[in-house]
């Protein structure tokens, strides 16, 4: 099945972790052809993770990017074979499968190193004018006799083979005098030459043609502890299926370039690229091949695939989303800054959270979410119309809590004041982590973008450290380079925002019609960052 991930935005809020999980959930159910996994761009802030926590949903996995990566264009499963092969039956398979290039693997399955067809190539135009050699990597006698399809008529099939291969096609008087110890003669049905290379001290004698020697010769041969192999094929056929019979590890290119499945392929294109084979294999960490790359699955390679659910901003998207194929949008924002390549449904519907979007998905299939989704719906719900008191909260928000209500058998009041009561309590949580916890980016013109962060409260203990935290606002605006960096500091009691500024206080003065004071300024009733204070000060920048 192909991967969807279903992705919020970076600094994931409530809202953006359960409209994730909730929608992965039912996309897998309508489109049982994909597998949709929801995802998280960042770390959990303290009401997600309760909220996680009550309901038993899990955390979704950490996608730090969507760029293509090796383990997805990799051909996976791809065949190896042990270093021990024989040449032959690596160079048949390869030839079999239409493959040019083959992974061999040492006895513990590491890579080992790479068969290809130029290797075999270059290795037989190479030795056309020289005696042929097993030195490279000793054969088995009984590797021959197999690749022969031969006959073993005397002698140890065990026995290794490391010498020169001679092919006896001269008169006995004129044999060169190199033939000797270890080496393999290859002959026909020439008693003399038989009996000549065996008393040569030669370790393998084959006969070609089918032929046997004598009953006299073969007592020669086991007198002297030459083994005797019967061949079915000519002399120059047998001689050349011996050097075949060779462990492939001989021919083998034992350096070759690996890459990991988590490399992202824009690193490693030039490198394949730069190699005669044109290939990498991908190993593990134990350094097992998993898969091979080639340049043909560097031509036009297939996106990752995402839909993205409560924004629509590529500032506040996944890294590489550009890149990516974006199947749908389902969002409750404004139509953001992300550009599709080919026509996709989108959804921008002004309710309160995306998790109510999700929620009326299910309904309107006539599905039910499962409880530990459907508690982090409500609590996404809850969290983003400020249990049903923020302006942006709608009907259909009121519709869907009733509908959880119902279905969890729980009172989403309680359930809500009791989430926003565990978490709101920052007082022991770093200046940094406050101003970024709930942050989102918006373009404004002109290359510059603002951020507003939001954190929802119980009383006045964060503004009591209100200086670091405007230092730490002042710190991100420079170096961001940032229009203006703000945080929305909301209690949730008081139904009202104090809004700490770094940057010029004028606009913000301006559209808000209260004065900037010590880096804050008050804004009662304000409690919506989507709808009562964004749009405001992007007009205004």
């Amino acid at each position: 099945m192909g991967i969807v991930y279903v992705t919020g935005h970076r600094n994931p809020d409530t809202d953006s972790i359960a409209a994730a999980i909730g929608y992965a959930e039912l996309k897998r159910r309508l489109d049982p052809r994909n597998e949709y996994v929801p995802v998280r761009l960042g770390e959990l802030n303290a009401q997600t993770r309760w909220v996680l926590d009550e309901s038993g949903a899990p955390e979704p996995d950490l996608l730090p990017h969507v760029l293509l990566r090796v383990r997805d264009v990799m051909q996976a499963g791809f065949p190896t074979v042990s270093h021990r092969e024989p040449v032959r039956q690596v160079g048949l398979r390869m030839a079999r499968e239409e493959l040019e290039l083959m992974p061999i693997v040492a006895d513990d399955g590491a890579l080992a190193g790479v068969m290809t067809e130029r290797t075999l190539a270059r290795r037989y135009i190479r030795e056309s004018r020289e005696v042929t050699s097993l030195a490279d990597a000793a054969a088995t006698v009984h590797a021959v006799v197999e690749q022969l399809d031969g006959e073993l008529v005397t002698g140890d099939d065990e026995c290794e083979l490391a010498g020169r291969v001679w092919v006896l096609a001269m008169d006995v008087g004129s044999l060169p005098d190199e033939i000797g110890d270890g080496d393999v003669v290859v002959v026909g049905d020439r008693d003399d030459a038989q009996r000549r290379a065996i008393d040569l001290g030669v370790a393998l004698l084959i006969t070609s043609n089918g032929t046997r020697p004598t009953d006299e010769v073969l007592a020669l041969a086991q007198e002297r502890g030459t083994t005797v192999v019967s061949s079915p094929w000519d002399s120059y056929v047998t001689s050349r299926m011996v050097t075949l019979s060779m462990p492939c590890r001989a021919l083998m290119d034992s350096e070759p370039l690996t890459v990991r499945p988590d490399d992202l392929v824009a690193d490693i294109s030039g490198l394949i690229g730069g190699v005669d084979y044109r290939a990498a294999v991908a190993v593990d960490a134990e350094h097992r091949p998993v898969g091979v790359v080639t340049h043909a699955e560097l031509v036009g390679p297939e996106p990752r695939r995402v839909v993205l659910v409560d924004h629509a901003e590529q500032a506040q998207s996944v890294i590489g989303v550009e890149s990516a194929e974006i199947i749908e949008i389902l969002d409750h924002h404004h139509i953001g800054s992300i550009e599709t390549k080919v026509p996709v449904t989108a959804t921008f519907d002004p309710v309160g959270s995306t998790a109510t979007l999700v929620i009326e998905r299910f309904r309107h299939n006539g599905m039910e979410p499962t409880r530990s989704t459907a508690l982090a719906l409500l609590g996404a719900v809850m969290s983003d119309t400020v249990i049903l008191n923020s302006p942006t909260t709608t009907e259909r928000d009121h519709a869907a809590v009733a509908y959880l209500e119902r279905v969890l058998a729980v009172d989403a009041t309680e359930f809500g004041r009791a989430m926003f009561e565990s978490t709101s309590d920052v007082s022991e949580v770093d200046a940094a982590d406050i101003v970024q916890r709930d942050a989102k980016e918006y373009a404004v013109g002109d290359g510059q973008s603002l951020v507003i962060a939001q954190i929802e409260t119980v009383g006045d203990a964060v503004l009591e450290r209100r200086d670091e935290l405007l230092e730490e606002l002042a710190a991100l605006r420079e170096s961001r380079q940032l229009a203006l960096y703000a945080l929305m500091v909301t209690d949730i009691m008081a139904k009202g925002t104090k809004m700490l500024v770094a940057g010029d206080h004028g606009p913000v003065e301006r559209v808000f019609g209260q004065p900037v004071v010590d880096g804050t300024i008050d804004l009662p009733g304000v409690m919506s960052r989507k709808k009562q204070v964004a749009p405001k000060l992007l007009a205004a920048l």
